[in-house]
């Protein structure tokens, strides 16, 4: 996959200015500065945002699934709706397997509010990995978890998007390590 000559503006602020970046198989960090684009970035790959030249190549927007920073749950729905929302009903057996994979054994008819920051972070952690993709694009996904938690999740993440692409989005170092390639997402200048 890859991004070619985006440029994108928000009114007077241009955020992507001819941006190019080829996206192996594998992990891809993008880390910067808070403002320098790269959730931008992740919102046109995921065809959310428009740029006003430039494309994407290699993927479809149907072909992604994707984690804001945000948790953007259904305050109505269960722990266990969450994944049966984004799975085909063919697939519903496997959502006991995402709540274990996600700790949240015994939180499936929960809804968010009666969660913990860091359980709902990894309820639409899970979610975004069982959707049916070939491509995860994860902004800032390990934010509110405790140092343990982190290190489980992001082995989950990993293992679970093994034979995909992985686009991440941290300015934690340590989320960093043993990534396939860092991209450091420089500012525009104003």
């Amino acid at each position: 996959m890859q991004v070619t000559d985006l440029t994108l503006s928000f009114g007077e602020k241009q955020v992507l200015d001819r941006f190019s970046l080829k996206i192996p198989q594998g992990v891809t960090v993008l880390s910067g500065p808070s403002g320098c684009g790269k959730t931008t970035l992740l919102r046109v790959i995921a065809g959310l945002e428009h740029p006003q030249s430039g494309q994407v190549e290699g993927i479809t927007p149907a072909e992604t699934a994707f984690l804001f920073q945000e948790d953007r749950l259904f305050p109505w729905r269960t722990v266990e709706q969450h994944l049966t929302d984004i799975l085909p009903r063919s697939r519903w057996d496997e959502v006991p397997r995402w709540i274990a994979l996600a700790g949240l054994e015994g939180e499936e008819h929960r809804r968010p509010a009666a969660l913990s920051g860091g359980m709902r972070r990894r309820v639409a952690i899970a979610r975004a990995l069982a959707a049916p993709a070939r491509v995860y694009l994860m902004d800032e996904p390990l934010k509110g978890l405790d140092r343990d938690t982190k290190q489980a999740v992001l082995s989950l993440i990993r293992e679970e998007t093994r034979n995909g692409l992985l686009v991440l989005v941290t300015h934690d170092p340590e989320e960093a390590r043993g990534a396939d390639q860092i991209v450091t997402v420089e500012p525009l200048n104003p």
